[in-house]
């Protein structure tokens, strides 16, 4: 079966980094990624610009995107004037992030789990309304920073609860890269019982060297789309040392090697791993554009 590759570098990976990069610089790696062959790009967030100065300029990135060749753009949104930024910036999909926990919810969104739940489902009405695909991720799924374990009942629960509002799309979201590809099965299980067959997604960070383990369990486990990010650049800022998504370029060379096809170019994807490292002057986590490919 084949994965489809969400490109979340511009927005999951460029969040976490000092380097404020320009609007032009951000689509210059959305339109890399797309001829690349890329067709699902996390582009943007509409936040607030104080709390997470990264994104400050989504508008003018949405405003510039190359257009056509079956690419969808997504938007992360946490609330209703999100929303409204986004679907006048004309995104594609809308994605909401609901967190697993109340302590990380409140600190990063400023409300609960529940107020969460509410602000997904009035989002979900308003984007189908509009004829915006609408997904929700739960995130830190996997485990919180400030709570510790999380129950996979507790994520059925908040699933059962999401599914009501019709998404085109649930995401399971390892935050702080806690996860082990056994709880990977446990939690897809757990989800795509209460899903009634909506498509699954999976988010990935590799901070204890776990991220790509549990990226083979989710395509085991029947998951059609997988996060990562060129370079494997990101993180959140609201999570302590949540540092790293999973590489486009050493997850494509996975995949590849397993017989996956995923559409994506192994080289360009590279290339571009290494772009936006000079771009944001750091050595990024990935290692394929130093080791190269097999065989050469």
């Amino acid at each position: 079966m084949p994965i489809t590759i969400c490109e979340v570098g511009p927005r999951d990976g460029l969040q976490n980094e000092k380097t404020l990069l320009s609007a032009e610089a951000k689509v210059e790696l959305i339109t890399r990624s797309v001829a690349a062959g890329v067709r699902r790009i996390e582009a943007t967030a509409f936040v607030h610009p104080g709390r997470v100065p990264q994104m400050a300029d989504a508008e003018r990135v949405m405003a510039a995107v190359p257009r056509g060749e079956g690419v969808s753009y997504i938007g992360l949104v946490l609330n209703a004037r999100g929303f409204e930024r986004a679907a006048r910036a004309g995104v594609d999909e809308v994605n909401m992030v609901v967190l697993a926990t109340d302590t990380f919810s409140e600190r990063n969104q400023g409300m609960t789990v529940d107020a969460s739940l509410r602000a997904w489902s009035e989002i979900a009405d308003r984007a189908h309304a509009a004829g915006i695909r609408p997904s929700v991720t739960i995130s830190a799924a996997f485990g919180c920073p400030f709570e510790g374990e999380v129950a996979a009942e507790r994520i059925r629960a908040i699933a059962r609860r999401a599914v009501d509002a019709g998404p085109a799309e649930i995401a399971l979201a390892d935050t702080i890269g806690v996860g082990v590809p056994t709880q990977v099965a446990e939690l897809v299980a757990a989800v795509r019982d209460v899903a009634g067959g909506v498509p699954l997604r999976c988010h990935f960070h590799n901070t204890r060297n776990t991220g790509y383990a549990n990226a083979v369990a989710a395509v085991g486990a029947g998951v059609q789309t997988l996060d990562s990010s060129a370079g494997g650049i990101g993180g959140c800022p609201f999570a302590p040392a949540a540092t790293g998504n999973i590489a486009t370029e050493d997850l494509v060379y996975l995949l590849d090697r397993m017989g996956v096809a995923t559409g994506v170019d192994l080289a360009a994807t590279a290339a571009t791993g290494r772009w936006i490292g000079e771009q944001l002057k750091v050595a990024v986590p990935a290692l394929l554009g130093r080791a190269g490919p097999f065989p050469t």
